[in-house]
């Protein structure tokens, strides 16, 4: 029988859908209540509001709506006003709720800090899983870094503790994996300070990657800015058998439309085939949705979705989405702005790489095109978890690959590590043997973190500059990411095939086709696995990790001292002197690929992550300069001798000289770290002109009063050479769609004009002049006080 609850809210949608209306008593409606989660008890879904707006958009816009325009336009500030257009006009939105990993969680903290408001007026938490190093194994890394961070954790701690935060211990898990089983449900609107916060649309939310300052305007109260997205569907027919994973649905899209071709574009899966996909699944695919450049990503509601918020202590979430399943679900009849489809039933088993994530192959051809490229084909190490893989599934999965050699004698060939996503999958996965098999077959469990995925990996079987081959189920693989070693070619794969290639030790083997030899001599093939999605028993939780707000956080005392080297409390950035900028050197015009982990690495560069002064010394050092094909090494236009980026920013900031960078296609792909917006601002940047730029970085950009800005043809990269000096003019009519332009000075005294296009509205360009969105903010808050 249906909760008191569900009936309730089953009766009140009943009858106001009906020709006859009746009284329902507010004690009844008082009851239908559902909490978004366990540890906000007072904080209910408002279903009834997600309905009431796209109602009222239908009939504006007067055509079937996809599922991702009923949950972002149902969660419109103004529906009935909003001019809205894909790809076109500015949404003005109220997400439901915050989430921030450690560390970008510091930079925002303290940006809230600075807005000198009392509390955050949406549910927000914060999750500490990116400053734990993998070394020797979970427990010793865990205490480890718990002695190392320790300002950090306090920080966090009682800055969530006095403006109402909830905060995830380090060893809690992963922040994706937290939110999926405690926060993300069918309809939410949730936006998270990481670039893979999309992982939630495998619960069906519009869960959106973005930059600390984004952050901070939701915690503020205050209508938050997005692009009107497009909306790209993936079709999916058949079903997914055998060794073909959800893993391999976005490699294989991630090879259709490459790093940029989801930018400005939500993708919503849709057909018969998304029921094949477990809810763990879904998430997966959505999750590596940000390496093509994607809004975000969502799924459908469905029965998987239903079973999963069961399983995870949500039957009544699961009650009430089935309420009002018809907005949770795309109309009828609906219209996408491009349309892939990918029949599961023949989809293979696929591997991306090396050093993009769109780099994809089939698993049957990597091997020979491996050794055609002349990259090396033996693996060093296989490491299967993090965010994207490390569900109940993930790890069963590969268990079921892992027992299947320990049957024969045979363990890993490769190095082999476990990330599990979070303490309740660690626990559970430690009850049900499959932490013991992995580890038999020669795994070493690590902490319920991010770990070697984010670089946090202290690698000790090879040198640095050594060419090698590692495999991974992470979800991304540029290079040096891992382990700060370019010449580590990274390749991403499902789980199952991670632990089927470590066993063998090469890219040459296909666990399709292959036989692998046992202890005995005798040949052997790998059975595709099996595992159940969820855990016959209840999931076992494991260790408390969840710090609660207290009710009133007024009395906390939060500390930054002075002289700490991994905290630092920000002053604001200068205002717009109201003129043209003039005569600007050129910092570095970087050559081709340019992510956020080139412009501010992570790794060892985590532990400055709350202290921008330190952290800017991190500036552009991956980035290839065309002058010289080197990386961290550029012309000081006022010495002209060469040297690091960051010395020589530091050093025209000291002269007083502003700069620019000159970028190349998709510039700040990757991570939704604002630092590499904050950087250059600090060192005294002003614009940052490219081909064309991330979603998530230019609005980065912008939120700390840079201009970024993009060459209306894109040939005129070519124009511009590193030693010219170059004028931005016609600020003072800065307006939405009006471009501007730029004067290049070449040192011979000759001069051209280029011009250049933005994507400023007019709440941005405030935030321009202004000097920063937290400038803007406060100005509004003097003027309404």
């Amino acid at each position: 029988m249906a909760p008191y609850c569900v009936l309730a809210a089953r009766l009140r949608h009943a009858l106001n859908s009906g020709v006859r209306r009746y009284h329902v008593a507010p004690v009844l409606c008082q009851r239908a209540k559902v909490a978004m989660s366990h540890f906000e008890p007072n904080e209910y879904i408002n279903y009834e509001k997600l309905e009431k707006n796209i109602n009222i958009v239908r009939k504006r816009l007067d055509r079937p709506l996809t599922l991702s325009e009923k949950i972002v336009y149902g969660h419109l500030d103004d529906p009935a006003k909003q001019e809205i257009e894909r790809g076109k006009t500015y949404l003005r939105l109220r997400p439901d709720r915050v989430a921030m990993q450690d560390a970008t969680a510091q930079m925002a903290m303290l940006q809230f800090i600075s807005s000198g408001l009392p509390k955050v007026a949406v549910p927000s938490t914060i999750h500490c899983d990116h400053l734990i190093e993998a070394q020797s194994g979970g427990e010793k890394d865990l205490k480890r870094a718990k002695d190392i961070n320790q300002e950090v954790y306090n920080f966090l701690s009682t800055a969530g503790a006095k403006y109402g935060v909830g905060f995830w211990k380090p060893g809690s898990g992963i922040i994706h994996q937290i939110i999926l089983e405690n926060y993300s449900y069918p309809g939410v609107m949730l936006i998270g300070t990481d670039s893979h916060t999309p992982n939630g649309g495998g619960l069906g939310g519009v869960c959106i990657g973005v930059g600390g300052a984004d952050a901070v305007d939701v915690m503020a109260g205050i209508p938050w800015e997005l692009k009107c997205p497009k909306v790209i569907g993936v079709k999916l027919t058949g079903k997914l058998s055998g060794w073909t994973s959800p893993k391999d649905v976005i490699l294989k899209v991630a090879g259709i439309l490459t790093v940029k071709g989801g930018t400005g574009a939500i993708i919503e899966y849709h057909g018969p085939g998304v029921d094949s996909i477990s809810c763990t699944g879904m998430a997966t695919i959505c999750n590596m949705g940000a390496e093509i450049g994607a809004t975000t990503s969502i799924f459908p509601y469905n029965e998987r979705m239903k079973k999963y918020l069961g399983k995870t202590g949500r039957a009544d979430i699961a009650a009430l989405a089935d309420e009002f399943k018809q907005h949770l679900v795309p109309d009828s009849g609906c219209q996408y702005d491009q349309v892939i489809e990918i029949n599961l039933s023949e989809l293979k088993p696929h591997i991306n790489g090396p050093f993009t994530p769109d780099l994809a192959h089939p698993v049957s051809d990597i091997g020979a095109v491996a050794e055609k490229e002349g990259w090396p084909v033996d693996i060093r190490v296989g490491l299967i978890g993090s965010c994207t893989n490390s569900s109940y599934e993930d790890m069963g999965r590969s268990a079921a690959v892992a027992k299947q050699a320990l049957a024969h004698g045979l363990k890993c060939k490769s190095m082999f590590t476990i990330t599990p996503g979070s303490e309740q999958i660690r626990a559970t996965i430690e009850r049900d043997g499959y932490a013991k098999i992995l580890r038999e077959v020669g795994g070493l469990v690590l902490a319920n973190a991010c770990g070697p995925c984010i670089g946090q990996w202290d690698r000790k079987d090879i040198k640095k500059g050594e060419k090698n081959t590692i495999v991974t189920s992470y979800n991304r693989n540029f290079t040096g990411r891992n382990d700060a070693n370019p010449e580590t070619h990274a390749f991403v794969t499902s789980p199952e095939i991670v632990t089927a290639l470590s066993i063998a030790g090469t890219l040459k083997f296909n666990p399709e086709t292959d036989y692998l030899t046992g202890a005995d001599g005798k040949k052997f093939k790998l059975e595709a696995p099996d595992a159940d999605e969820l855990p016959k028993l209840e999931f076992d939780p494991g260790q408390d990790t969840y710090q609660y707000p207290p009710k009133d956080g007024s009395g906390q005392r939060v500390d930054v001292s002075p002289t700490s080297q991994r905290l630092q409390l920000l002053e604001p950035f200068d205002k717009w002197d109201g003129k043209d900028l003039e005569d600007m050197l050129i910092l570095i015009k970087v050559k081709g690929k340019c992510t956020t982990d080139h412009i501010s690495a992570a790794g060892p560069w985590l532990k400055f992550r709350g202290h921008l002064d330190n952290i800017s010394n991190n500036l552009l050092i991956g980035a290839i300069n065309i002058e010289n094909g080197k990386a961290n090494s550029v012309r000081n236009a006022l010495t002209q001798e060469f040297g690091p980026v960051p010395d020589t920013a530091r050093y025209y900031k000291k002269m007083g000289v502003k700069w620019a960078v000159i970028g190349d296609e998709n510039y700040g792909e990757g991570s939704s770290r604002e630092h590499a917006a904050l950087e250059p601002r600090h060192l005294g940047g002003r614009v940052i002109i490219t081909k064309s730029f991330a979603r998530i970085h230019e609005t980065n950009l912008k939120k700390q009063g840079l201009l970024p800005l993009t060459f209306a043809d894109p040939a005129d990269y070519n124009k511009i050479h590193p030693v010219d000096k170059l004028s931005i003019v016609g600020l003072k009519d800065f307006a939405p769609g009006k471009p501007l332009k730029c004067i290049i000075k070449h040192p011979n005294g000759s001069q051209e004009t280029i011009m250049l296009n933005h994507t400023f509205n007019e709440s941005q360009i405030e935030w321009f002049q202004a000097g920063s969105a937290l400038n803007r903010m406060k100005e509004l808050q003097q003027k309404s006080s």
